[in-house]
């Protein structure tokens, strides 16, 4: 299919668009900005400058993608946004660009922000995460690939929520959420594991059973996070799960939810 762009539409001379996009009336491709394959740019979009969309992606009526970021600190340096394949974004969300901090806002592929969701530069999205409505993401904050966000929740810049986690609505994260865990909560705490984000997801039973020993140890018992480390690289089976989740909580700058 040849790319379809509304005559209202502005697109900038610099812009790359794959043979097969559509761009809606009123929309605005700026300044090297690139657009894969198949994608579909609904009206009165604005894709600000240095964005790149990948194949497939759906950008619904009155999303803004690839601003300037809200940070006093940002200069004007050239920065980047882009957004994986596959991955919709709803309407009036709001993408800002990096700052010199990485000097990129990532989303992966896969992904689904819903309409008024926002996330501030620096951010680092990875595959198959669900932001729910308004949903508002602070600079340099990462969410991990698979975790969901529930509407209404604010994330404190440089938080981390893990793989596999599930944040339900209207809480406000502060501290790191640890990977395959559920939380909510303002202030928000831990609930167990995501145990039917991972059952539908198709985790083996002895993983789950590990999981749930890990979680025993850092959040059911008397034990520090030193001592809880000690006794899980020793008493747990090492699958690449548990190890992430130990990982997680070692590298956590912010602390962990608890």
């Amino acid at each position: 299919m040849p790319t379809q762009i509304a005559p209202s539409a502005i697109v900038h001379e610099s812009a790359v668009l794959a043979a097969d996009v559509s761009v809606g009336p009123y929309s605005i491709l700026g300044e090297n900005v690139e657009i894969g394959p198949g994608v579909e740019i609904g009206a009165h979009v604005v894709i600000e400058r240095d964005t790149t969309v990948g194949a497939g992606c759906r950008i619904f009526h009155g999303a803004v993608l690839g601003t300037d970021p809200q940070d006093l600190k940002y200069q004007g340096e050239r920065t980047f946004l882009t957004v994986g394949e596959e991955t919709i974004v709803r309407e009036f969300a709001t993408l800002n660009r990096g700052t010199v901090a990485r000097g990129v806002t990532t989303v992966g592929r896969g992904c689904l922000l819903m309409a008024y969701v926002h996330v501030a530069h620096d951010c680092e999205i990875g595959e198959g995460v669900i932001l729910a409505n308004s949903v508002n993401l602070g600079g340099n904050v990462r969410v991990d690939a698979f975790a969901i966000v529930g509407g209404m929740t604010p994330v404190h810049q440089f938080s981390r929520i893990g793989t596999h986690a599930m944040v339900g609505g209207a809480s406000r994260v502060t501290k790191d959420v640890p990977p395959y865990c559920k939380a909510a909560g303002s202030p928000i705490r831990l609930y167990g594991l995501n145990s039917v984000g991972l059952d539908r997801r198709g985790f083996p039973e002895n993983v789950k059973r590990e999981l749930r020993g890990a979680y025993r140890l850092f959040f059911n018992s008397r034990q520090n996070v030193s001592q809880a480390l000690t006794r899980a690289r020793s008493e747990l089976h090492p699958y690449p799960e548990i190890e992430q989740f130990l990982r997680f909580i070692e590298e956590s700058d912010r602390g962990i939810t608890v």
